[in-house]
């Protein structure tokens, strides 16, 4: 890993800030594609950009993003993710019912970007080539483990996939590792 990537640990306040799904869809494109404007994030999420515009400046006035000081001008305002992740410690807030509804709203819209980010690459399959398809993994594990096993397994897989980040090179592209680890309950 290059350097140590920036984390946002969301406290109470920023929770309800980032628990709405069009600024979790705006604060995701920040970080992967970069800064942007909010008439740019407009045409791309398919709002206004007077939506946009007050949704980035609740994300800025919460700490999440801030003004691209390099780009734009006062009338073409651009925007930048200033962390590289969000973590949100679900436990935390368990016994906290003024922040249930925000932390549910976050966790639902989580589960919906996950579920695009795959079905996207199933729906985009026959485009990749072998090598890329070949590479690429949908699968799921039935385990029978204990919290503290499943806190072990938790950390050791984060471990394993922060040996793969770097810095881009030529022939890469993007890919999205996506780690879901709960219990199942009954179905």
């Amino acid at each position: 890993m290059v350097g140590e990537k920036r984390t946002f640990d969301v406290d109470a306040r920023a929770l309800r800030a980032i628990a709405h799904p069009l600024r979790m869809r705006m604060l995701g494109i920040l970080r992967t594609e970069g800064p942007a404007t909010a008439t740019s994030l407009a045409a791309r999420v398919g709002e206004s950009s007077g939506t946009t515009s007050w949704h980035l400046r609740q994300l800025a006035e919460h700490g999440f993003i801030e003004e691209d000081s390099e780009r734009g001008n006062r009338r073409d305002r651009w925007w930048r993710a200033v962390h590289d992740f969000t973590r949100v410690r679900s436990e935390e807030f368990l016994d906290d019912p003024e922040n249930a509804g925000a932390l549910s709203t976050l966790l639902f819209e989580a589960a919906g970007i996950y579920y695009r980010n795959a079905t996207n690459f199933v729906a985009q399959i026959q485009s990749w080539g072998k090598e890329w398809v070949e590479a690429a993994d949908i699968s799921d594990f039935q385990l029978s483990l204990t919290p503290s096993e499943l806190a072990e397994l938790h950390q050791k897989l984060h471990e394993v996939v922060r040996r793969y980040d770097r810095e881009p090179q030529p022939g890469d592209e993007a890919v999205t590792v996506q780690l879901q680890l709960f219990p199942r309950g009954h179905l």
